[in-house]
């Protein structure tokens, strides 16, 4: 039986928390929750994982030392050698793969998501893939949007997701849309 370890950050969206494991060979990223406005990362680690142990590794204070930096408005790059894909389905492996591709300063939508990856009419399906991101932050889900260019939901809600957004440059309407000058696929 494998052992659930977490830390969690302080961060200037409130905490985020890391749930890992550590085996011989490597330190592997089981989920990372975020505050949302109604629920603290710790809690919501809590609920999910709650035989999980505080512990502290090296490679997860990198982690979280960037996750940090990222919330700051930094570029940051992740090694996603280190994430723990293995409670993903297969769609939505695909799908967090294709959104990690997205640069940073773009955007793309559920549906354009939905045709790169071969499946034109599953722009709900990539969206519940998503709003399930096991590693929100390290896979840049918040770079999704709907069509329309509503901003969609995100685990670290709606606020978090537009301060994301306008730390990558992208702009808003007045209307609280995003302008769609800067879609990828």
């Amino acid at each position: 039986m494998e052992r659930k370890l977490y830390s969690s950050f302080p961060s200037n969206f409130d905490t985020f928390t890391i749930i890992w494991i550590e085996t011989k060979e490597k330190v592997l990223i089981k989920r990372i929750f975020l505050s949302d406005p109604r629920v603290n990362s710790e809690i919501k680690a809590q609920n999910t994982f709650p035989n999980r142990k505080l512990n502290t590794s090296p490679i997860i204070d990198s982690f979280g030392i960037k996750i940090q930096e990222f919330l700051n408005g930094n570029a940051e790059k992740f090694d996603k050698t280190y994430l723990d894909f293995s409670e993903c389905n297969p769609f939505q492996k695909k799908v967090l793969e294709t959104e990690a591709t997205i640069p940073r300063g773009k955007i793309s939508t559920y549906k354009r998501i939905a045709v790169k990856i071969g499946t034109p009419k599953g722009a709900r399906a990539v969206g519940n893939a998503l709003a399930n991101n096991p590693f929100p932050i390290i896979i840049p889900c918040h770079r999704a949007i709907k069509s329309n260019g509503e901003i969609g939901g995100f685990q670290g809600g709606n606020k978090m997701k537009r301060k994301l957004l306008e730390f990558e440059g992208l702009q808003f309407s007045n209307t609280g849309k995003v302008v769609l000058d800067k879609i990828y696929f």
